[in-house]
């Protein structure tokens, strides 16, 4: 059974071939995506078992998400197939000065009316880890109750609980985010926000202060990430910078960040220090960074030991 488990909604990827306006694109590539499956994908590379739990359509598109996350390790067998809703789908446009912007078309799709009913105690109970994000409570009534659900489980076994924010503006209201995002927080045993997740949920400007706040509503550690400054560690024994690793060409920002997310928990589920951790949390987002696509870019266990410098590579 996964020492990890993660759940939430993973799409279809329309991934343009060129940079600029979709008006006038016309060639894509297909690809998949999801902030939980990214994360579970980064995760399997570096030799953790981890499960997906999610639901798609019973279609071809839901047959391909399936049999591509399956194919990279991750146990798949608690994912719902629904023949009532479609699986989701999110367009890609790559702007030179503006960056990366997507566009949702995941109303009512299968994974939107994900429940508690779709969770296994069982299978849950087993892990060490539960992995969540605030996407998967900003996508419907019941798939917030399932998160709950989750949390539920996770304190009743003893699990630890990390949580990434992953704040998505286009999926809910301003208010309503902040009132139950800061409310899960408040559950939860880690928290892996981005600096300016932190300002925004918080309305604070100072690093320092922001993982002081964090850490008062419940949590044991925060993670700041700080983009190509590195991350800011933090408990209540105090605080600790964590350099990030420079990336000349950033080609693809998505899908770093659950990375992080992956070092991070890989680190402790192999023992490493929380210090240890967070810097391998680094080194799997700067690899993110470096290739379009939201998995592609992340490394396995030995391509990481070899960047860290902890392993010679033997090129001829």
């Amino acid at each position: 059974m996964p020492d990890v488990i993660t759940l939430g909604e993973t799409m279809i990827i329309m991934n343009p071939e060129e940079e600029g306006s979709l008006k006038y694109i016309d060639r894509f590539r297909k690809q998949l995506g999801g902030a939980e499956s990214n994360f579970a994908i980064a995760l399997s590379r570096l030799g953790v078992s981890v499960g997906w739990i999610s639901k798609v359509g019973k279609d071809s598109l839901g047959d391909y998400i399936v049999s591509y996350i399956r194919g990279e390790g991750v146990d798949t067998s608690h994912v719902v197939r629904d023949d009532r809703f479609p699986t989701g789908l999110m367009i890609k446009e790559r702007h030179p000065f503006i960056g990366t912007r997507v566009y949702y078309y995941r109303t009512n799709s299968a994974a939107s009316h994900f429940s508690p009913q779709d969770l296994d105690e069982g299978y849950i109970s087993t892990a060490q880890y539960l992995h969540l994000t605030g996407i998967t409570p900003a996508l419907s009534s019941s798939c917030r109750e399932t998160v709950y659900r989750a949390i539920e489980l996770a304190r009743k076994y003893g699990q630890k609980i990390v949580f990434d924010p992953n704040i998505r503006l286009k999926l809910w209201r301003l208010d309503e985010m902040k009132e139950i995002l800061l409310d899960i927080i408040s559950r939860v045993d880690i928290v892996l926000p981005g600096f300016d997740e932190g300002k925004l949920l918080l309305g604070i400007e100072d690093p320092y202060l922001i993982i002081d706040e964090f850490l008062n509503i419940g949590p044991q550690v925060v993670v700041l990430k700080m983009g190509e400054a590195g991350a800011i560690l933090g408990t209540k024994e105090g605080k600790r910078k964590v350099p990030g690793f420079k990336v000349d060409k950033i080609v693809d920002p998505i899908g770093a960040g659950d990375g992080f997310a992956a070092g991070f928990v890989g680190g402790q589920v192999k023992g490493y220090d929380l210090f240890e951790s967070v810097r391998l949390a680094n080194a799997i987002g700067a690899f993110a960074l470096t290739v379009k696509g939201d998995v592609e870019g992340f490394p396995t266990w030995e391509e990481l030991e070899i960047f860290l410098g902890k392993r010679e590579v033997i090129i001829r």
